[in-house]
């Protein structure tokens, strides 16, 4: 890995703190931050290194050898980052989720938008494959985008299965891991168990949670490899799809209580001007433009670096 000074870390913790703020979000992955600002691949590369070498490393060489294989500062300063993101903005955007929603999802609409550019000007050659991987991923996706809720269970397998799949959704760019939970009707048992200090439920999904982890980040790591540009259409198609969820003007079908928290769970979208209540039509696309420019002006820093 290359070498950072202090102010390099800095930057990766507020990298950290932006996808935080994402995973926040229903409906927005903390993955598709990773890949804009450039460190998604070091991230996935970073988590491979997590396996029985570097142990070996650790016993052979000690901890200077396995911190460095390990790519510790690196990890440390994200994930910092994205701690002090959740526990810091989870609720002022849960706020702004509730009293300003139209806004809130317009920011992250153009945010979104600008991504898909420049996720889709990563791939080096399109060609048919590309395409059709790019419509594949789109409509997987969207049609994710659309499923109703299923009930809430408690069997501790698929509580295991749940972590693995929300996990994956949350490293890859697209699809929210929050938004996962809800789908599979797990959202609610988990919250609860979290707030209960249920050890054995938090325990299993905890499990589950690195086992995709792990898994998926190897799985990753060998398409990037050998199918980087069909991947990246895939990654492209993915987060293009993913727009029907954060359409900024929404018709609310059902919602749950989850908690404290008021959960959608079923929605569709509609026009501006079909919107019940204040569209702010002139507010959200200026906010859709911030978000839009905000990725431009990642895409010249990481460019000047």
């Amino acid at each position: 890995m290359e070498n950072r000074n202090l102010l390099h870390y800095f930057f990766i913790t507020l990298k950290g703190m932006a996808m935080g703020a994402a995973d926040v979000v229903p409906g927005v992955s903390g993955g598709t931050i990773a890949f804009i600002s450039g460190i998604y691949e070091e991230l996935i590369d970073s988590i491979n290194n997590i396996n029985l070498s570097l142990f070996k490393t650790l016993k052979t060489e000690g901890i200077k050898s396995f911190w460095k294989q390990l790519n510790g500062n690196f990890l440390v300063a994200l994930f910092l980052g994205i701690g002090i993101s959740v526990l810091s903005l989870a609720k002022g955007i849960s706020w702004l989720l509730l009293n300003q929603p139209v806004l809130l999802w317009s920011f992250f609409f153009g945010l979104v938008v600008a991504s898909i550019l420049f996720v889709g000007k990563s791939v080096e050659k399109w060609n048919l494959a590309t395409i059709v991987m790019l419509v594949i991923g789109t409509g997987m996706a969207y049609y994710i985008t659309t499923l109703p809720p299923a009930e809430n269970t408690d069997s501790l397998p698929f509580l295991f299965l749940s972590g693995a799949l929300a996990i994956c959704a949350m490293i890859l760019p697209g699809i929210s891991g929050a938004f996962i939970l809800v789908l599979l009707g797990s959202y609610k048992v988990i919250l609860d168990a979290v707030h209960e200090y249920d050890l054995k439920i938090v325990a299993t999904v905890g499990l589950g949670a690195i086992f995709g982890l792990l898994s998926f980040a190897r799985l990753l790591k060998w398409m990037f490899k050998h199918y980087k540009d069909i991947t990246l259409a895939v990654l492209t198609g993915f987060i293009l799809g993913s727009l029907n969820k954060i359409w900024p003007w929404k018709k609310i079908l059902e919602t749950k209580v989850f908690g404290d928290k008021i959960i959608t769970v079923s929605e569709e979208s509609v026009s501006p001007f079909s919107y019940e209540g204040d569209h702010q039509l002139m507010f959200a696309i200026i906010l859709a433009l911030v978000g839009f420019s905000l990725i431009l002006l990642l895409e010249k820093l990481a460019s000047k670096k």
